[in-house]
């Protein structure tokens, strides 16, 4: 990152990114294409990101060798989709927790009668706010490893959601940028986003059950090494150990970062679709494109592990 202008005479230098496809994104591209599954059928849906699986009915329980190609598959192309996916919530619940443990959102409205299916009904007075990008509670000391979305009711057109690949954001840093960030922790925290519709009384009671916690900046993903950006425009309130001005510069070169469309892919949610993301790699945002029309959508998050 440049803090001072270029000196008299010299080029003012644009952010790589603006280029286009440089040899990560070529390489990248060809890692995809050249993934060979044998027990499910993925088709890449983009040069850096997602693919749609078929040959798998999430309504029947999964096989030990299909959930060891899901899990390959996820880590590789960082969110999956499934069409033609009709479950109910009992079924919704046990694919999802073939992968970890299911977590029940202390904010978040759940489904009656089942405590880890989160639901979001969005109407004409019900209005979409997740038009943010963002990963799902990062503001919990163990936030979530994935989450599984289903659309139950969706509108004639509009109401995608766009995945942004924070591991390719990274990738894609200069040298000394990367240098710069490494060490660097972040606080995250509910309190910005939750905590507006809460009563000053409810509002300290759940912070201390949920207190500000400290994430890396840039988390690594266990099984691959693999580096990505972590932070995001929704929970995340400053670096540790900068300037409030400092802070709130890095990070928002970082949120840019993360808003390229070269890392991103776009959605098209069609009844009974399913998405299944990674939330260490990735952030999404819900287009809010639909209103006053309606919009269902149910959700079982995935706990995952203290990021390092």
């Amino acid at each position: 990152m440049m803090d001072s202008p270029p000196a008299e005479g010299q080029k003012s230098p644009l952010p790589n990114t603006q280029f286009g496809a440089r040899p990560f994104l070529a390489e990248r591209f060809q890692q995809l294409q050249a993934a060979a599954f044998h027990h499910i059928e993925v088709q890449p849906l983009s040069p850096v990101l997602g693919a749609l699986v078929s040959g798998v009915s999430l309504a029947k329980p999964v096989s030990n060798e299909v959930l060891q190609e899901l899990i390959r598959a996820r880590l590789l192309y960082r969110v999956l989709f499934f069409r033609d996916q009709e479950i109910t919530s009992d079924q919704h619940t046990a694919f999802a927790s073939r992968f970890g443990a299911i977590e029940e959102h202390p904010f978040l409205k759940n489904k009656e009668d089942h405590a880890d299916v989160i639901k979001f009904e969005k109407s004409e007075t019900e209005v979409g706010v997740e038009n943010v990008w963002h990963s799902d509670v990062s503001w919990r000391e163990v936030p979530s490893l994935g989450s599984v979305l289903c659309a139950k009711e969706i509108p004639p057109f509009g109401g995608d959601t766009m995945f942004s690949d924070t591991i390719a954001a990274y990738a894609c840093l200069d040298d000394d940028t990367k240098q710069q960030l490494d060490g660097l922790r972040a606080i995250n925290d509910f309190t910005q986003t939750f905590g507006r519709q809460l009563s000053e009384e409810q509002l300290l009671e759940m912070q201390k059950m949920y207190p500000a916690v400290s994430h890396p900046v840039v988390r690594t993903i266990p099984e691959t090494g693999e580096k990505g950006i972590y932070v995001n425009r929704f929970f995340t309130r400053y670096i540790e150990g900068m300037s409030s001005e400092k802070s709130e510069k890095l990070l928002e070169f970082l949120y840019r970062q993360m808003e390229f469309p070269e890392f991103q892919y776009r959605f098209q949610w069609q009844k009974n679709s399913v998405a299944f993301w990674d939330n260490r790699m990735v952030q999404h945002y819900a287009v809010n494109d639909y209103w006053p029309m309606g919009r269902v959508m149910e959700r079982v998050t995935i706990i995952g592990e203290r990021p390092i």
